[in-house]
């Protein structure tokens, strides 16, 4: 990669965000109307942490056991606190920190902490490094 491409770059601003008390059901059909795998669990209160679901702890945590979407809630799923990198970070660098600490995706935030998008494998490879190769081709 030539130039340096941020994490802002290649970000997905699509948020689909969901309170911890909400059922597993409920985050399924935000997730499904707009294609996202992943949802942001809002802070309680201003000295909390921002959650994480993604379709892999749906996997491992209802489906292997045999769990009712209905009958969960959110917090019971979620992963908390959720590495967040900041929407200034280089790709390479998150590409990095996800191999590091085994994620798949991590919530964007802006220098004021707030979640301003997500970013994933997916992103870093079609829109960053693909961005690069195709810019090559010209």
């Amino acid at each position: 990669m030539s130039k340096i491409m941020r994490v802002r770059d290649v970000m997905n601003t699509e948020v689909k965000r969901v309170n911890g008390k909400d059922t597993l059901q409920d985050g399924l059909k935000k997730m499904s109307a707009c294609c996202s795998r992943v949802l942001i669990v809002n802070k309680r209160h201003d000295d909390d942490e921002y959650g994480i679901v993604c379709m892999a702890d749906i996997a491992k945590k209802v489906i292997a056991h045999d769990k009712s979407p209905e009958r969960i809630n959110i917090y019971e799923v979620m992963s908390k606190p959720a590495v967040c990198v900041k929407d200034s970070m280089d790709i390479r660098y998150c590409a990095r920190l996800f191999r590091q600490f085994g994620l798949h995706s991590a919530p964007v935030s802006n220098e004021e902490g707030e979640i301003i998008g997500i970013v994933g494998y997916d992103d870093m490879v079609f829109k960053g490094l693909m961005k690069d190769i195709t810019e090559a081709d010209l």
